[in-house]
């Protein structure tokens, strides 16, 4: 039997495309056949829960109320993920070492991901610092996430060193830019990008979307979808029987 598998996508920088990222792991694990409910903590209003609906729930995850309606929760055939609003990383991840779950993850009881996401200057490694002790027992993922044009540590390699080193088993993954008009497009449509990739509107329904910006959104998540593979992050949540399906496909 699997284990009940939680996926945090969270930084305490805000600007860094925490969400964009939840929802590309959505598509992922949506494609994989694999059971998944999500979480916006961007309480009371949520941006998450405006592309995927059916499957979000809003919470305010610095309540213990909500902490139990997530964590009391929990099931064997579903995988958990959870947009943890911005600021509110570290503090979430103390939560779980407070309340034993970060030990349940060590001892093998609950299968633990971590997406840290990191913008481009040296505040985003400094959290590394803050999180650094308390991701014992996670899969531990920091993505580069390039939503703008700008370059990541654009400091001496002895700096960047520095942070890396102070983690064991971290994996790095990369995010590359999406196309600004398909993803104002894709903003603007208000459904997940495979069905943005499908041209369905939010009822299923065929869309008129543009065949080029449909383009532009498959291959971007293609390279998304192909890092997620690299790091086998669909073996780690479980051991399911499950059919990879590229980036477009439908299921």
């Amino acid at each position: 039997m699997a284990s009940p598998a939680v996926v945090l996508v969270g930084a305490d920088k805000g600007g860094v495309g925490k969400t964009t990222v939840a929802r590309t792991l959505l598509d992922y694990l949506q494609a994989r056949k694999l059971p998944t409910r999500a979480f916006d903590t961007e309480s009371p209003k949520g941006t998450l829960k405006r592309f995927h609906p059916e499957i979000t729930e809003i919470v305010d995850i610095t309540t213990v109320a909500d902490q139990m309606r997530v964590f009391d929760s929990l099931s064997e055939a579903q995988v958990t993920v959870i947009d943890v609003r911005a600021g509110l990383l570290t503090p979430t991840l103390r939560a779980l070492r407070d309340i034993g779950f970060t030990d349940a993850a060590r001892k093998g009881q609950i299968s633990l991901t971590l997406f840290h996401i990191l913008g481009p200057t040296i505040s985003s490694l400094e959290e590394i610092t803050e999180t650094a002790e308390h991701v014992g027992g996670t899969r531990y993922h920091l993505v580069k996430n390039f939503i703008n044009n700008t370059s990541f540590f654009e400091w001496d390699q002895a700096t960047y060193d520095n942070y890396f080193r102070r983690l064991e088993g971290v994996a790095e993954i990369t995010i590359p830019k999406l196309n600004e008009m398909a993803a104002e497009q894709v903003e603007l449509s208000g459904v997940p990008f495979l069905s943005f990739v499908a041209n369905k509107t939010s009822k299923g329904e065929p869309a008129a979307y543009s065949f080029v910006l449909r383009g532009y959104v498959r291959h971007w998540l293609s390279h998304v979808w192909a890092e997620y593979d690299r790091i086998k992050l669909s073996d780690h949540l479980g051991p399911r029987d499950v059919v990879p399906l590229r980036a477009g496909q439908s299921g």
